[in-house]
């Protein structure tokens, strides 16, 4: 219907529709109906009659989406960047809350669904994550929110500067004034209390969002010269259950805890990972390479 105006405008002017005026017609007709039919290949997979229900990798992947935001620009400022959401669904970006801040880049997206996911994955505890460049550089878990913060952020105090905070709690008035001393470019939170939001929103540049829990996609795509590289998502997972003691002192309740805990922060750590944790707060993290 948007298009009705222009286009009675054009033929009333003109006589007929220019070549450039039918080309985006047809662009906006065969998009739906491209995601249409991807709709109907996917359906085909998940019955449970066919060949490949049970192959989580299909023979063929067809993908539709949608721009759905404008990002301030790429990995590089002379990069244009924009998020693209599956059609026909929503994800926590969606329906977060921007309560303040710059635009977002594509790396403050990238760093921010790398911290949201992790702190989802260290319990129900109050806890807290620091990211940078898509790896945590600090992660703990506390009596309160403030507690689990300052930890995480005394794990490297350094790299935090500029990094990405993530919390599984509403942000307290301890805690804004304390994350309110580092330069943060993102802090991602289920909720805000009242004067902490307003404590929070005096610092002009940063990105404020209230969030809900993230999903887990299945798989995972990176793009390669010609295609696509595609793996199931790490969901592998370890218990206390798991663990062999072999060493002649038995680890400590605690130390097990931390262990576990550990082993958790090492999962969102790229590439072959080093962890070093204490009291339930990493005391190092070391990455890959």
């Amino acid at each position: 219907p948007a298009d009705y105006g222009p286009v009675v405008d054009e033929l009333r002017a003109d006589g007929w529709l220019g070549d450039a005026t039918r080309r985006r017609l047809a662009r906006a007709a065969f998009a739906p109906t491209a995601t249409y039919d991807a709709a109907i290949v996917a359906w085909f997979d998940d019955d449970p009659a066919s060949d490949h229900a049970a192959d989580p990798l299909k023979p063929s992947m067809h993908l539709a989406l949608e721009r759905v935001q404008d990002l301030r620009y790429g990995e590089n400022p002379h990069q244009v960047g924009a998020r693209y959401r599956a059609a026909g669904t929503t994800g926590w970006w969606d329906t977060a809350v921007v309560h303040g801040g710059k635009a977002m880049s594509y790396l403050n997206l990238f760093d921010t669904e790398a911290a949201w996911r992790l702190v989802h994955r260290l319990g129900e505890e109050p806890c807290a994550v620091v990211v940078k460049h898509a790896n945590p550089c600090g992660a703990a878990v506390g009596s309160d929110i403030a507690e689990a913060y300052l930890a995480a952020h005394e794990c490297d105090p350094v790299s935090a500067f500029g990094g990405i905070v993530a919390v599984n709690r509403p942000v307290t008035m301890a805690m804004a004034e304390a994350l309110s001393e580092v330069f943060t470019e993102v802090v991602v939170a289920p909720a805000y209390e009242a004067d902490a939001l307003v404590h929070l929103q005096a610092r002009q540049n940063l990105r404020i969002l209230e969030a809900d829990e993230p999903t887990w996609p299945e798989l995972d795509v990176r793009g390669i010269d010609g295609g696509l590289l595609v793996q199931t998502r790490d969901n592998g997972a370890i218990t206390e259950a798991d663990l062999k003691v072999v060493t002649r002192r038995e680890p400590t309740e605690q130390e097990l805890r931390d262990c576990l805990f550990a082993w958790t922060v090492a999962r969102h750590v790229k590439s072959n990972a080093i962890v070093y944790a204490k009291d339930g707060a990493t005391a190092g993290i070391g990455a890959g390479q």
